[in-house]
């Protein structure tokens, strides 16, 4: 009987991570076995993992040598950051700088690196369509995962770049879903006027890394762009109008009424609507639905997320 490939999931217990982690274990005959890496084996998404058979071991984004530690004897690896627990660019680049050569130290055969689109290579930072925030970002939390695949090409690594879309579940988790407007009915706003935006339950980026990983070395040099539809928020709007049994009406403001909105991360994700909008024929061009259904054939469409999803949309 042939020993199952490990793979290395940083990030497990999360969003990304944890769906890849839950694809794995969904799969006991696809020949592969999850190493769930996380800072806390005590958590309950961690127990969660090692009830159904994970191998959950300690390491740390910001410790090199942990990481190297967890990575040894795996086939593959995939690897995140969480901008959004510490708001910090350069720590960012740091950990993905880590990740990268601790892969290269362990000798893993196929690294997938969750990335985003450096935007700074359209708006340069004298650009003046769009503030320039930090002093060298025009949206930290792409910017600082773009110029991370630095790390990973230079490390010469058997690596695939995966490009991710906007997670739905966002309306859950982060705020972004309707909200009742001055006369009561609920509105979804986005500075995205008609443009549409790329979207993804993140249950089905993990699935879709998955995919990657069961391809052997197919998609070994090249960069994937996942989406699960391509929407605007008009039709985003009908969409969660049909499943919230209410009305939503979408709600188009610029990005500068968007950056003024004052919740943390605000002016981050003003800058990341109007890219997305602005340069919407090569943002959308650069993901595939078709390819991540081929990839992730139980893709869901933004209907049957909510399907499953609307009732714990905080409204």
């Amino acid at each position: 009987m042939n020993e199952k490939k490990v793979i290395a999931v940083v990030g497990a217990t999360g969003a990304q991570g944890g769906g890849l982690a839950r694809a794995i274990l969904d799969d006991p005959d696809g020949g592969f076995a999850l190493r769930a890496i996380t800072r806390d084996v005590a958590s309950s998404n961690a127990v969660a993992l090692a009830r159904r058979g994970g191998d959950v071991v300690t390491a740390d984004s910001d410790d090199a040598p942990s990481l190297e530690r967890a990575l040894q004897g795996a086939y593959g690896a995939f690897f995140v950051t969480n901008f959004w627990e510490h708001f910090d660019p350069e720590r960012e680049k740091a950990q993905a700088c880590n990740m990268a050569q601790a892969a290269k130290a362990a000798g893993v055969q196929h690294v997938i690196w969750s990335t985003l689109d450096d935007t700074r290579l359209r708006l340069p930072l004298d650009d003046e369509r769009m503030p320039t925030l930090l002093e060298q970002y025009k949206v930290p939390h792409f910017d600082a995962k773009g110029e991370s695949d630095v790390y990973f090409l230079e490390a010469r690594l058997p690596l695939t770049l995966l490009k991710t879309s906007f997670y739905w579940d966002n309306l859950i988790h982060f705020g972004m879903g309707p909200k009742p407007g001055e006369d009561g009915v609920l509105e979804f706003v986005l500075p995205m006027g008609d443009a549409k935006l790329p979207g993804i339950a993140v249950e089905d980026i993990g699935r879709a890394a998955y995919g990657l990983f069961k391809a052997g070395d197919t998609y070994v040099g090249k960069r994937v762009g996942v989406a699960g539809e391509l929407l605007t928020g008009a039709e985003m709007a009908q969409a969660l109008t049909r499943a919230l049994g209410r009305e939503v009406r979408y709600r188009e403001v610029t990005p500068a009424q968007y950056r003024r909105l004052g919740f943390p991360g605000a002016e981050d994700l003003g800058n990341m609507f109007q890219y997305k909008r602005d340069f919407e024929s090569a943002y959308c061009g650069a993901r595939d639905v078709g390819k991540t259904r081929e990839l992730n054939p139980r893709l869901q469409t933004f209907a049957q997320w909510l399907d499953d999803n609307a009732a714990r949309i905080p409204l």
